[in-house]
């Protein structure tokens, strides 16, 4: 990467100048509350992103099956669990 010109670093830091930051001791955050600012569409709407990021994280395709026919298993408290990839 070649070096920068002075010029360039001043005018970066000036574009940085403005932009709006917010610091906080670590579980001192205020409360975000979205209720007040998006509509319940627009919360669901802000999950597929993530949804479709842990997927990919995670390795594994999105499933394509309907809802209402996802794999499920019920257990009871302190039944054991076993990992989802050796059934």
């Amino acid at each position: 990467m070649a070096p920068t010109r002075p010029d360039d670093a001043a005018e970066r830091r000036a574009g940085r100048a403005d932009w709006p930051v917010r610091r906080f001791r670590l579980d001192d955050e205020p409360h975000e509350d979205l209720l007040a600012t998006t509509t319940a569409a627009e919360r669901v709407a802000m999950m597929w992103p993530l949804a479709v990021e842990a997927w990919s994280v995670a390795g594994r395709a999105i499933p394509s099956y309907p809802r209402h026919a996802a794999p499920v298993r019920l257990y009871g408290p302190g039944e054991p669990r076993q990992d989802d990839e050796t059934t």
